[in-house]
């Protein structure tokens, strides 16, 4: 039933991906990959005094379940910490896996809950949140 996994509200987060693009001079670099679908993130970003994202880019080459991922984490990740994503894409992966019952605590991120059912696009999905919080929590 791929039909159903593709839904408008998907494939037009797909289509809107903020901070799309490298930055000119990150803190630090991550680019990560899903074995399973082979999904790509590259994740640039710097960081304030106090350890929180504030410059984010994103070269995102995913499925449309991973792109809307990237919009989902894109909207919000300014002012993050690498601890607070890294329990985001803790989170998420336990709620796709259905060893969490309420989705994570992230703007959106319910958009992807028909996903649960598709545990091969569950790397497509994690990764975005994943690399970001890998990058923020290296940088420090």
């Amino acid at each position: 039933m791929a039909s159903a996994l593709y839904t408008t509200d998907i494939l037009r987060l797909a289509a809107s991906i903020p901070h799309l693009g490298r930055l000119g001079q990150p803190a630090h670099s991550v680019d990560r990959r899903a074995p399973v679908c082979g999904s790509r993130i590259v994740v640039d970003v710097q960081l304030d005094d106090a350890g929180r994202i504030c410059a984010f880019g994103q070269d995102v080459r995913a499925c449309a379940l991973g792109q809307a991922s990237a919009c989902l984490l894109g909207a919000h990740v300014l002012g993050q910490s690498g601890a607070e994503l890294a329990q985001i894409a803790a989170d998420l992966a336990a709620w796709l896996s259905d060893q969490r019952a309420e989705p994570p605590n992230w703007p959106g991120i319910e958009i992807l809950g028909a996903a649960r059912a598709h545990p091969g696009r569950h790397g497509a999905i994690c990764l975005p949140f994943e690399a970001a919080a890998q990058a923020a929590l290296e940088a420090r």
